[in-house]
């Protein structure tokens, strides 16, 4: 089967904290943030990322054959910034590469993605990176999301392994019905970047962005994961034919506590089957899934042999659920 052979993760060094007196800090359970700085970007932190893992894992750049890269950050809109972390990790040039436009279940794809270019022998060690700098989307005076998101970047490699071991089944969702509650407005060919369009304004809770800004309708998120996070779920353990009893761990994206306390508590999980990892880096999009993992696995919480179910989910609507087998 694929296995994760290795994760590792970069936060910027820039932190922002939040107020501990408001009662939305506690609420949300992040207290603090890693923010890059002006000249700080996605790209950048996603190759501290991976030299981290080749480093920390004896990885010879020389055997990644592919390299997936995960962003809504990316440098330009063309060439694909995976081509330019091509260069910029001095990896093989009879490599592919290319650029997923995914953010909160971007993980779980990337990770369906690695499986079937392995399986099929097209590629033999894959390199999957995640990295968002939503930070600069943000306006500081919207507090429906600026307490939220962290910046952070992440690097996997996968690989052949053992025949009982790695990534197991999947199934995937989407709804661009949904795509308007999260969202840039501007900034893309379908409505550019005009004076219009940096203008500020304030909606009905006080909250001031422009259309250059991340936007997030909040109770619709909130009302569409409690939906389809369960039914995914379910559907995961029809093909698999299995129970939540039957695993040992569960990952979800690391949205914020009250909506992962919410999910928890309707699905009847045990509290220390589940992980919460953000209070010290916030919602990091695409890496807060394989943040949580390798922070899980260094913490002795996931061993090998442990069954562990990951759940991607937000903008899009996009959302993904896995198994796997921790060897």
């Amino acid at each position: 089967m694929i296995e994760i052979k290795g994760i590792d993760f970069y936060l910027p060094a820039q932190i922002e904290l939040n107020d501990i007196e408001d009662k939305l800090t506690a609420k949300i359970g992040i207290y603090k943030k890693h923010i890059a700085r002006e000249n700080e970007f996605a790209s950048d932190l996603a190759i501290a990322a991976a030299n981290k893992l080749f480093e920390n894992y004896n990885v010879n750049r020389e055997d990644i054959d592919f390299l997936l890269y995960c962003t809504q950050s990316p440098d330009y809109f063309l060439p694909s910034t995976a081509c330019v972390l091509q260069q910029k990790l001095k990896l093989s040039t009879n490599i592919g590469a290319l650029d997923i436009n995914l953010g909160c279940s971007g993980y779980v794809y990337g990770l369906s993605l690695a499986k079937g270019l392995i399986e099929s022998g097209l590629a033999r060690n894959v390199l999957f990176i995640t990295g968002d700098t939503y930070s600069k989307f943000i306006n500081n005076q919207d507090r429906s999301v600026k307490p939220l998101f962290g910046d952070g970047a992440t690097a996997t490699l996968l690989s052949k392994g053992e025949q009982n071991y790695g990534l197991k089944s999947f199934v995937f969702g989407t709804d661009g019905n949904g795509a308007n509650n999260l969202i840039v407005p501007a900034g893309g060919l379908r409505n550019l970047i005009s004076k219009e369009n940096l203008i500020e304004e304030a909606d009905s809770y006080g909250n001031i962005r422009s259309k250059s800004n991340l936007y997030m309708n909040g109770p619709e998120v909130f009302n569409f994961t409690l939906k389809e996070v369960p039914n995914s779920i379910h559907m995961l353990l029809d093909k698999e034919g299995l129970t939540l009893e039957d695993y040992d761990f569960f990952i979800f994206h690391q949205a914020n506590e009250y909506m992962l306390e919410y999910l928890r508590k309707k699905l009847k999980i045990a509290k220390e089957k589940f992980s919460i990892q953000f209070s010290d880096c916030g919602n990091t999009v695409s890496s807060t899934i394989p943040i949580a993992l390798k922070r899980e696995v260094d913490q002795g919480n996931i061993n090998k042999g442990d069954r562990i179910m990951l759940v991607g989910f937000g903008v899009g609507y996009s959302w993904a659920a896995c198994s796997l087998i921790w060897s």
